[in-house]
């Protein structure tokens, strides 16, 4: 039976909801995280980081309804002894259902110097007596000031501080000596029973009012529970004709003052233990004869009390943990729990750095979580010295440099992260690390978004989150003295997700996207797959066996025909044998006549870490910050490190027709000694008119008995021209283009290298085209007199199917007219492709510029706009609106009596107090309304016979639900 407790005060109990250390921690991850995204445009990283900021917010609101669902008082002791711990004890209660979560909560005080504290578990519905142990240091008095339960939310990001009603100060004994002697037996004289009676427990003498320290079986519960009023049951005995006379001066011996009080203390000790009736004299003060226990501690506290009381000694500081002694383990659960969800964060990683680094971060987790483990023999595996984690970490450094060539930049620098955050999980060794490792986990999974933001990207980086806020969630309960509570850390880590979507769904659509980044930090380590700044023999012919998305271009209007569709890139002008190369031609800049309709469309780069845009013919509109050069080539002076969707306009246009005569005569060069057959070739069209030249040259290859091929042969480093026009007669794109332009450099015309992209395959319902890596193209442009640069494709004429048709059907049918139509697996293809580009679109490409188009279609102008601010507010509220009432949401209890008595406070619009007995409540309430003052004693009395009744059943709990119904609802 609990202890009992004075009648809780009514004073309004104050409750303050702030974060915790990790709370703060987890704000800062948050901060850090929208920075990076805002910086690097990584739209699922908006996504993720907002998500956080919801379970942010929603875990205050699920503090705060933790915080009132707490019932919380403390009791102090019935006594307390000099130099020992007195143990207070807290009457924990959780007031919801026992479907919902239980509370981590933790009782603490101020006592003297000192700060004790106590963290337990109360289970949902359900009631807990926690120790709390406070060091009684000297005699006197004990006060516990400032005495609070803290709740934490499941996470343990936020703590909200319950004041609790501070216990009667407890008189603290002196510490009896020990190997005390005998007492001098004295005779006092007795008048028999009929006289004279002392306390003792033997008759029953009557009922007095309850003081702190008496005995739970002298307390009345019976009127306890019919009043509300705590009393204690008086009993005495007959006085004997003899009784010790325990006095002061008996002590005089021992000098000290705190030497004969404790003399003394031992002396009343040993005469309550055996139960002998005794007397007590100081200096001032007498205790006439009397037994039992109520006598003893009356003796006991004049002794705790007798001047002058000492002064509260300091605590003992603590003596330094000894370095060859390890800390305590920590539960292995929790913590295999935590790095299981840390090897989920860490999984992708696998997929690009090298392989002896996903093998050391394996081998650095599995030891760890096998250490966790205790073996037949009660021991653990030995936790790694600091060393040789220090170790380690440098060979890691300079191996991940030798690998990358730098520590710096997005490859090495998430390798070397995902290095450090295994190592940590190795010296973990407080719940502080344990949670830690955590908030590193969330971070390591963003930083995935710099690889990929695709739905299989998405998907991972949920699963990891929610793992992660799991192992928060599994920390925060505190270890307990019984197994583990049942419950899985993933249901509450799964609801305050759920429930944090819709805010962070309004933030992702609404927060502000800036179209430039904070500042510039590379973070590309090396070009993606792609178009490189040099062509030579068989470099296309790589690109063309893979098939990754270079880009996507959704049309405002129809689809450019097949013929149209060279996506123009870099510009080669320098030849010296073996490989063009771009160069930077001085000179004016040429002429540009654009004619013909606008073409608009908007294309959704891949990002490959070049300068160069993708146009068709000549763009018009180009992207904010992006230029044309002389050599009509669109460049951008920020390469886009993620997806990025850019709008142009194009036109047809005569290009060059006004040209520098430098970049021509440029444009003309060829080595010396090289490929002789092929020069002496060109020269002799030199008398044909420029068309013809030209000409000249298509027919040769056309009637040459020239293949297209991914797989030509080998060609020699010197005289590579002539090895393949009048050799090996097999090639790519690029063969056919350097050869094309050197017959015609040969013939007195200024010729160059085109290198993009042709083609595209038409998306699921004809309205974008998807451009493939494997669509990689080199042309020429040929500069005739009046014209200016004149697109030449010499591919087309050994493979028109490369223009009509694609690669695929140009290499084997190189003569087709059209593409075939798509088999059922193709279109199950082009199906999903269709949903990875909404997803690109809506999600993994949201930025500015669709977000201002989003808000320009609903109706909401502008970011910052009148319009935005009023909906935006509104939406948030809309959005807040669960969580606050959540927050504001009163819990339940389980028992249905005591539902009702809910249902009572709920009626009058009042409150009980923590700790408030219900009929201390019904008092209060009567005084509060008089009115029903009648109604409201009736309904507490059948609360008291629903619940307390010898045989309470459904027609007490009828009796009291009518009773509380008579009680009129307050407005």
């Amino acid at each position: 039976m609990p202890a009992p407790t004075r009648p809780a005060s009514a004073r309004p109990v104050s409750a303050r909801l702030a974060p915790t250390r990790l709370g703060v921690a987890f704000l800062g991850l948050i901060v850090v995280t929208l920075i990076g995204c805002i910086n690097y445009a990584l739209s699922l990283g908006y996504g993720i980081t907002f998500l956080l900021g919801g379970v942010w917010v929603v875990a205050a609101a699920h503090a705060t309804r933790a915080g009132r669902s707490l019932e919380a008082a403390l009791d102090a002791p019935a006594e307390a002894v000099a130099g020992t711990e007195a143990a207070f004890t807290a009457r924990l209660s959780h007031r919801g259902g026992r479907r919902g979560p239980g509370l981590t909560v933790r009782v603490q005080a101020r006592a003297g110097q000192g700060q004790p504290r106590v963290t337990v578990w109360v289970p949902a519905g359900g009631t807990l007596t926690a120790r709390l142990p406070v060091p009684a240091g000297a005699r006197g008095q004990l006060t516990l000031t400032r005495p609070e339960a803290v709740v934490l939310d499941p996470l343990g990001l936020w703590e909200v501080r319950r004041d609790l009603p501070p216990p009667e100060p407890l008189p603290v004994f002196p510490a009896p000596e020990r190997d005390a002697p005998s007492p001098p037996v004295r005779s006092v004289p007795g008048a028999g029973e009929q006289d004279r009676r002392v306390s003792g427990d033997e008759e029953f003498s009557g009922l007095r009012p309850y003081l702190p320290g008496d005995s739970p079986r002298q307390v009345s519960w019976r009127h306890a529970a019919r009043t509300g009023a705590l009393l204690t049951r008086e009993t005495d005995a007959p006085a004997g004709a003899a009784a010790l006379a325990l006095n002061w001066a008996d002590t005089a011996a021992l000098g000290d003052p705190e030497a004969r009080l404790s003399r003394l203390a031992a002396w009343v000790g040993a005469a309550r233990r055996a139960g002998t009736p005794f007397s007590l004299n100081l200096p001032g003060r007498a205790l006439p004869v009397g037994a039992g226990e109520g006598h003893a501690r009356a003796a006991l506290a004049q002794l705790a009390a007798f001047p002058p009381v000492p002064a509260a000694p300091l605590p003992p500081r603590p003596r330094p943990r000894p370095k060859k002694l390890p800390p305590p383990p920590l539960p292995g659960a929790p913590l295999r729990f935590t790095l299981f969800a840390l090897a989920v964060a860490l999984a992708p990683a696998a997929l690009r750095q090298p392989w002896w680094l996903t093998a050391l971060i394996v081998g650095v987790l599995g030891y760890s979580a096998a250490r966790t483990r205790v073996a037949r023999t009660r021991r653990r595996l030995p936790a790694p010295h600091p060393a040789l984690l220090g170790l380690a970490a440098g060979a890691g450094l300079v191996l991940l440099n030798a690998s990358f060539g730098t520590l710096l930049g997005r490859d090495a620098g998430t390798a070397l992260l995902g290095l450090l955050v295994a190592l940590k999980a190795a010296e973990t060794r407080t719940r502080r690390d344990a949670r830690l490792l955590a908030l590193l986990g969330v971070f390591v999974t963003l930083t995935h978004f710099f690889f990929g933001q695709g739905p299989l990207a998405a998907a991972h980086a949920l699963l990891s989150v929610g793992l992660l806020l799991a192992a928060l969630v599994a920390w925060t309960v505190p270890p307990p003295a019984a197994p583990t509570p049942a419950h899985s850390p993933l249901r509450p880590a799964a609801a305050l997700t759920l429930q944090a979507l819709p805010l962070a769904a309004l933030l992702f659509v609404l927060f502000p996207r800036p179209d430039a980044p904070l500042w510039q930090l590379p973070v590309q380590d090396a070009a993606r797959t792609g178009l490189a700044d040099q062509v030579s023999a068989g470099d296309f012919a790589s690109l063309a066996q893979n098939r990754a998305v270079a880009f996507r271009a959704d049309f405002a209007g129809a689809l450019p025909d097949p013929a149209q569709r060279y996506w123009r890139g870099p510009v080669y002008e320098a030849y010296d044998g073996l490989r063009w190369t771009q160069v930077r031609v001085p000179g004016a800049a040429p002429s540009l006549d654009p004619f013909g309709p606008t073409l608009s469309y908007t294309l959704a780069l891949e990002p490959s870490g070049k300068p160069w845009l993708l146009a068709l013919d000549t763009p018009t509109a180009l992207p904010p910050g992006a230029l044309l050069t002389t050599a009509f080539q669109a460049v951008t002076p920020r390469p886009a490190a993620t997806r990025t969707r850019l709008s142009f306009q194009s036109r047809a246009a005569r290009l060059g027709v006004r040209e520098d005569p430098g970049r021509l005569n440029f444009a003309l060069h060829l080595p010396e000694g090289e490929s002789p057959r092929a020069r002496a070739l060109g020269l002799s069209w030199r008398t044909l008119p420029p068309p013809e030249r030209v000409e000249a040259a298509l027919a040769f290859l056309r009637a040459g008995g020239f293949t297209y091929t991914l797989t030509p042969p080998t060609l020699p480093q010197r005289d590579r021209v002539d090895a393949f026009l009048f050799g090996t007669r097999a090639g790519f794109c690029e063969h056919y283009a350097s050869a094309f332009a050197v017959l015609l450099r040969a013939a007195g015309l200024p010729t160059r290298l085109v290198g993009g992209y042709l083609g595209g395959e038409p998306g699921l319902g004809g309205d974008y085209l998807i451009v493939r890596q494997q669509d990689a193209h080199a042309w020429t442009e040929v500069w005739l007199p009046g014209q200016g640069w004149v697109r030449v494709d010499p591919t087309a004429v050994v493979a028109p199917a490369r223009v009509n048709a694609g690669l695929d059907t140009a290499l084997t049918r190189p003569a087709a007219t059209a593409a075939p139509p798509p088999d059922t697996l193709r279109r199950a293809a082009l199906r999903l492709d269709a949903l990875q580009t909404r997803w690109n679109t809506w999600v993994a490409g949201y930025d500015g510029g669709q977000q201002r188009a989003l808000l320009a279609r609903v109706g909401l102008g502008g970011v910052g706009g009148s319009g935005y601010l009023v909906a935006g507010a509104g939406l948030l509220a809309l959005a807040l609106l669960p969580t606050l009432l959540t927050a504001l949401r009163r819990p339940r209890p389980a028992d249905p009596a005591a539902r009702l008595l809910d249902d009572l406070t709920r009626r009058l619009r009042l409150p009980r107090a923590p700790g408030e007995t219900p009929g201390d409540y019904a008092r209060r309430a009567a005084q509060k309304h008089p009115a029903q003052a009648a109604a409201i004693a009736a309904a507490v009395a059948a609360y008291h016979a629903a619940r307390y009744g010898l045989h309470p059943g459904a027609a007490e709990l009828r009796a009291l639900r009518t009773a509380v119904r008579r009680v009129r609802r307050r407005g």
